[in-house]
């Protein structure tokens, strides 16, 4: 095939994903609305995707970029002069690599546990289980889904190795009380995670308290430049409080032959090119850039709330102060969120569904970014015609008998082909991918319990990733 013939086909293929431009995506995406902050990304990513982050002193461009990216973020929150960092390829790297340097700067203690609140990203249990170190979930305040104080310090004994909050959290967009945590925790590690909010919440004029480097106590910061940085994914930064802070972080290995291995990530091979476009959006853009950026984020954002918090039998989870925010129904609504978001699909936005845990019920989660403002009362209009036409619809019911069955289902006993015809009744095994709409679906997940959701969407996944 020619080039242009391939490139043809590339685009043929991304005419089907959902779109990351313009604000209709109300998650997994981050839109500036500049098209030249996207134009400058990619070509700096094309002048460094062939250097290799593996060695340093053989590319140090890139060398010089970490470094430059580092001290910026440190900057935003609250770092000095002793702090340093390592830029990793998202979010969940950050946090991982925030769990293992924990972990293995405590070598003693033979069963490691990290103390989290439930609303903390799923990262760190994806770290807890790669690393074999216990995750203990505190319950957080059921109205204001802020992680509790008292009760994070309680959770924390002999074994604990770090301490984790949000900066805010993903499902709904809070601040955990990070200063009142960290005054609790007596030397313990406690790594702020502001994957999300890191490169947001520094510039918005409200006061909302430090929650970065700037606590006393707080060790390790995470925040991700392809999020509200608006860089080309993926780009996060770790930063430690200082070098002996990190140094568990590392590895290296001389037991083979060849070059010694030392890495500063989990990657070895890496690709000079994310970290080149961040390098060039972060200084295009500027502080300046990115305070007017914030505010129109969070300006659509307030926008948005209010208009979904005059919605009859709607509201807001908690009191959201970045850019983030989730919505619930009544428990008289008489209409399905689930049906909200394919009526909201059909008129072309994407808002997450969220399924119940604890005290948080199902929801809809936003991500607003700066191109969502200017478009917030066409959104508000959308999304008061779909629940209209969710309440017409009315909820969506789930066979008792077969709620029943599946709730009694054990996830550890299963065979592949039992979740096979599992996945054809939930509508997900005809090789065919997703339907159009998915409130039945969500409907009968939700219906599950935890363990066999994540079992029956990981089948589902396998099924995907299956060539043809």
């Amino acid at each position: 095939m020619t080039a242009e013939d391939v490139l043809e086909e590339l685009r043929e293929l991304r005419a089907g994903d959902l779109p990351t431009h313009g604000g209709r995506t109300l998650a997994y995406v981050y839109d500036s609305g500049l098209s030249e902050v996207d134009e400058l990304g990619a070509a700096a990513h094309a002048l460094a995707s062939s250097a290799n982050g593996l060695d340093p002193t053989a590319f140090p461009s890139l060398l010089r970029m970490e470094n430059d990216l580092v001290g910026s973020a440190a900057r935003l929150l609250g770092g000095t002069g002793e702090t340093v960092g390592s830029v990793t390829s998202g979010g969940t790297e950050s946090c991982m690599l925030a769990v293992l340097a924990a972990r293995d700067a405590h070598p003693e203690v033979t069963s490691p546990s990290i103390v989290l609140p439930t609303t903390a990203h799923a990262a760190f249990h994806k770290a807890a289980h790669f690393f074999g170190v216990r995750a203990l979930s505190v319950p957080v305040d059921p109205v204001t889904f802020r992680a509790v104080p008292d009760a994070m310090a309680a959770a924390v004994d002999d074994t604990t190795v770090l301490v984790v909050a949000s900066a805010p959290s993903y499902a709904h967009g809070v601040l955990d009380p990070i200063p009142e945590i960290a005054a609790l925790l007596n030397g313990v590690r406690f790594h702020v995670d502001a994957c999300i909010g890191g490169w947001v919440l520094p510039y918005l004029d409200a006061d909302l308290g430090p929650f970065g480097f700037d606590v006393p106590g707080v060790t390790s910061v995470s925040v991700d430049l392809h999020k509200y940085a608006y860089c080309p994914k993926g780009v996060s930064v770790l930063l430690h409080a200082n070098a002996e802070l990190r140094r568990s972080q590392y590895f290296a290995s001389a037991a083979w032959p060849g070059y010694t291995m030392l890495n500063t990530t989990l990657q070895s091979t890496r690709s000079g090119g994310p970290l080149a476009a961040a390098w060039a959006v972060v200084r295009h853009v500027g502080d300046d850039g990115y305070a007017r950026l914030a505010s129109a984020a969070r300006e659509a954002a307030v926008e948005i709330r209010a208009g979904v918090e005059a919605l009859d039998g709607v509201r807001v989870l908690g009191d959201p102060v970045s850019t983030l925010l989730a919505f619930t129904t009544d428990p008289d609504a008489g209409f399905d969120l689930f049906t909200v978001a394919d009526e909201m699909r059909e008129r072309g936005w994407y808002v997450q569904p969220q399924f119940a845990h604890e005290a948080s019920p199902a929801n809809l989660h936003l991500t607003v970014t700066a191109a969502n403002r200017g478009s917030e009362k066409e959104f508000l209009a959308d999304l008061t015609a779909s629940v209209k036409a969710a309440r017409e619809s009315g909820p969506v019911v789930i066979d008792p008998h077969v709620a029943e069955f599946v709730a009694a289902l054990d996830p550890a006993t299963l065979t592949s082909e039992q979740f096979a015809g599992l996945l054809a009744a939930a509508g997900l095994g005809d090789g065919a991918g997703l339907p159009a709409r998915m409130a039945e679906i969500n409907a009968l997940l939700a219906a599950a319990p935890g363990p066999l959701r994540e079992r029956l969407l990981l089948e589902f996944l396998g099924a995907l990733y299956t060539p043809s």
